[in-house]
């Protein structure tokens, strides 16, 4: 019976065998998509609005692994197509491209120069080591990038007459330099100037070697410049920085002696004290005179970065109190930081939150850099009201809701650049308001900024120019306020 059992089992194998070599030979049908009806089938894959990075679809279809960045640095997220869930795997992966293994088990990511492996299982990531010897050839590789920017000037610049300069001379000008070149430095001075000749906004190069040593540290405070004695005496404590712990004591007119012991000798440099201490906890020795009182303090220091920020909120919050103060409360005023999602969020919850029930609004736009935000800030201050609404003789708002109804005025200055220029001539031409402020040069374009294969130089050309509607470039036009 046994041996009877054994013969069934061969043949049984023997078949399946002939099945699996039949079937591996067998084409493979091409799929068939109802394309027809696509439309009906299309749907939202991500949690919210946000910049993309690269993504991986599982093999069976089922699970979408992709990078966003929804307000800073790029996170890595997991849709589940069938479940129709979406959640975080992990933060800051950064931005670039993604490999999976053949099962999707694990990812691969490169991203700034370097790689990296992303355990999906437990959502941990962890750095892959790899050398990449060449032969650096520094003046051959200046040159290849030199040659280029030219040509990629010629493919690119928004106009293709190049108002009519004869590019190839310049070519020749400035490639005489190359020889004299050792360092980047020198170089992207030299690339900047060839590309300044085309008189363009958004033009030039950058080099950026990195952080050259430890960075310094700041404590998030104002010092007494008249004060001539040992120590930092306090003019004034930064809002939200180290200094104001709840139960700190250290207040205005407070003298720190010393910064992790190290004592603070007038007219001595003290930053070499808080080299290298960014998110670190630093000992303050801190003299009160006015209760003749010391006393040591331990605060996290932070950065050149973090302290901008609050001193950014500091001015926010400056602007809106004497805007209120000489307005006796009726008007409000709102500042848009960068023509981009985060700025016109601020901007959007403060106009029709905060200011809703203003009389009017100050939009500042000073030393606002650029973006792309202008047609949806006019949309925003251009809403004319056609109907109000008042349970019982209250009044509550009007429609158009989701827009401001009121009057208007943009501040502008010179440092207004890029898309900070384009709004307010938007606004100006619209109608909507007045300008108030500096003139503002002509940089409405839109900008291609390209990494080289050094990835520490970066040069950019302005490849959209916008026109107004007699056909005029607004580039080099420069916008007059009306006030």
């Amino acid at each position: 019976a046994d041996e009877n059992k054994d013969k069934d089992e061969d043949k049984t194998s023997d078949k399946d065998s002939d099945k699996k070599k039949e079937n591996k030979d067998k084409p493979v049908a091409p799929l068939k998509f109802d394309l027809e009806n696509r439309k009906d089938r299309i749907i939202r894959l991500t949690a919210n609005s946000s910049s993309l990075g690269d993504a991986i679809l599982a093999p069976k279809g089922d699970k979408l692994y992709y990078c966003a960045a929804f307000e800073k640095g790029f996170d890595l997220w997991e849709h589940d197509l069938k479940e129709k869930s979406t959640k975080l795997l992990l933060k800051n992966v950064g931005r670039g491209t993604l490999f999976a293994d053949k099962k999707v088990e694990n990812l691969y990511l490169t991203a700034g120069g370097k790689l990296k492996k992303i355990e999906l299982k437990d959502s941990k990531e962890k750095p892959i080591a790899f050398k990449a010897e060449f032969a650096y050839r520094p003046a051959e590789e200046r040159a290849y990038i030199f040659h280029h920017a030219w040509r990629q000037v010629l493919d690119k610049f928004y106009d293709p007459t190049l108002r009519g300069m004869d590019w190839k001379g310049y070519e020749t000008a400035y490639a005489r330099f190359l020889p004299h070149i050792n360092n980047n430095f020198d170089f992207q001075e030299m690339l900047s100037e060839l590309l300044g000749e085309l008189n363009g906004s958004h033009t030039g190069a950058r080099y950026n070697p990195g952080l050259t040593g430890p960075e310094t540290a700041s404590l998030g405070a104002f010092f007494d410049n008249a004060y001539t004695g040992d120590g930092l005496k306090i003019e004034e404590i930064i809002a939200k920085g180290p200094l104001t712990l709840a139960d700190s004591q250290i207040k205005k007119g407070c003298i720190i002696e010393k910064i992790d012991g190290t004592p603070i000798k007038k007219d001595a440099d003290y930053y070499p004290l808080l080299s290298g201490k960014v998110g670190k906890k630093v000992m303050l020795s801190v003299y009160d005179p006015t209760s003749k009182q010391r006393f040591e303090e331990q605060v996290k220091a932070i950065s050149n970065g973090e302290q901008s920020n609050l001193l950014y909120k500091r001015w926010i919050e400056n602007c809106q109190e004497t805007v209120d103060k000489l307005s006796n409360g009726q008007i409000g005023y709102v500042h848009v930081r960068g023509m981009n999602s985060e700025s016109f969020r601020e901007v959007y919850s403060a106009l029709l939150g905060r200011c809703r029930n203003k009389k009017a609004v100050i939009v500042d736009t000073r030393h606002n850099g650029g973006g792309w935000l202008h047609d949806d800030l006019a949309t925003l201050l251009s809403g004319k009201e056609y109907q109000r609404f008042e349970p019982r003789g209250q009044y509550i708002g009007s429609d158009p809701y989701n827009k401001w109804t009121k009057p208007s005025c943009v501040l502008i200055c010179e440092d207004n650049y890029s898309n900070a220029h384009g709004f307010p001539w938007v606004y100006k031409t619209l109608g909507i308001g007045k300008l108030i402020g500096a003139p503002v040069p002509g940089t409405m374009t839109a900008v291609w900024w390209e990494t080289q294969i050094d990835p520490t130089l970066v040069f950019g050309i302005p490849q959209v120019g916008v026109k107004d509607m007699q056909g005029n470039y607004l580039e080099n036009q420069q916008l007059q306020p009306d006030v």
